[in-house]
């Protein structure tokens, strides 16, 4: 169609399959409904489980198309809709966790834990475009200190890395191994266990990204590609083992070795799973040693907000490979699916 004042550039999907579905596309500028703000987006990043798994059409909550991808867009708000109190101009990074706003959950201000939500960019149309609408709660004011880009990394993956430390029970002293150290939730959990004063173990595939995850703070590194990770593990706790275990890729042959690296009464917890999902349990171990598996997902408002207000002071910075353009989504997914970025890769509409 013929781009009006009304229109915007959308990277939209109609079909699953590979990046090549991706396709720039003239669509309707949205109009934002009671209770949502517009945001003008300056940035939203490239996610292997949110965006790679749901364009493949792999994802356990698939979207309806046509989609527009993009958990965790950030940028300026545009237009109010109806009984919204924001300040048009207003610069906010979005959070993808859309609550049920019923269940008990979210009633007691746990929204991570509630299983009735939806995701934008998943069951709602994201942030692979020039603007996107969105829920006012689910936009977060940013401080002037942070980047676009920056903003859009901190809101995505470190209250998350918060979420797991909480289900974790992460204290001072404990052991954490965290696995894929130098991804983007990988290298907020890196930071977020290392900011609660524990001993942090970075697991990555290569010695560049456990180079990497240990520059941001942990105290020693393994590469799984090439080391017997259970066995490095126990050799740097003196053979104790972990009390808590990061884990986002669920590989058939990693978790295993990950989930072997626990000392007794220890805790894996695991939100991610694009390394296929489909693992072995030695539930022998499971129970002989007394450990824990725990599932998590999203996060707490609490959680948003103390990252982005750390992130501002210096506390934690994200780990960013590349800002492009929005219209090189495709080729953005190719460079992820061949492992050759290191951090995250953020899409820029404005370029």
């Amino acid at each position: 169609m013929r781009r009006s004042e009304r229109a915007l550039k959308a990277i939209v999907m109609r079909e699953f399959g590979g990046p090549e579905v991706l396709r720039v596309e003239d669509v309707p500028r949205p109009t934002p409904g009671p209770g949502e703000v517009l945001v003008q987006v300056r940035a939203v990043s490239v996610n292997r489980t949110l965006d790679l798994r749901v364009r493949s059409g792999r994802y356990e909550r698939g979207a309806t198309l046509p989609h527009v991808l993009g958990a965790d867009p950030s940028g300026v708000i545009a237009e109010l809709g109806p009984h919204v109190r924001r300040g048009i101009g207003e610069r906010v990074t979005v959070s993808s966790h859309v609550r049920c706003g019923t269940c008990g959950y979210c009633r007691a201000g746990e929204d991570a834990d509630c299983t009735g939500s939806e995701s934008i960019g998943v069951q709602r149309w994201g942030g692979y475009a020039e603007y996107v609408a969105v829920p006012e709660r689910n936009a977060y004011a940013i401080a002037d200190a942070l980047s676009f880009a920056e903003a859009t990394v901190i809101g995505r993956h470190f209250p998350a890395a918060f979420n797991l430390a909480a289900k974790g029970e992460v204290k001072a002293g404990h052991w954490v191994l965290v696995m894929g150290a130098a991804g983007g939730l990988g290298s907020a959990g890196v930071q977020v266990a290392t900011h609660l004063g524990a001993n942090v173990i970075a697991a990555a595939g290569s010695d560049e990204r456990v180079a990497a995850a240990v520059a941001l703070g942990a105290r020693a590194g393994v590469n799984y590609r090439r080391q017997d990770l259970t066995e490095e593990v126990r050799r740097i706790t003196g053979g104790r083992g972990v009390d808590v275990v990061f884990e986002n890729i669920s590989d058939a042959g990693l978790w295993p070795k990950a989930f072997a690296s626990l000392a007794p009464h220890g805790r894996l917890v695991t939100m991610g799973s694009h390394g296929g999902g489909q693992v072995t349990l030695d539930v022998a171990r499971l129970y002989l040693n007394r450990l824990r598996i725990i599932g998590a997902a999203g996060a707490n408002r609490r959680d948003i907000e103390r990252a982005l207000r750390d992130a501002a002071g210096g506390t934690f910075r994200p780990l960013i490979d590349r800002v492009m353009p929005l219209v090189a989504a495709a080729e953005a997914h190719r460079l992820l699916e061949d492992g050759a970025t290191l951090g995250k890769v953020i899409l820029d509409p404005t370029r």
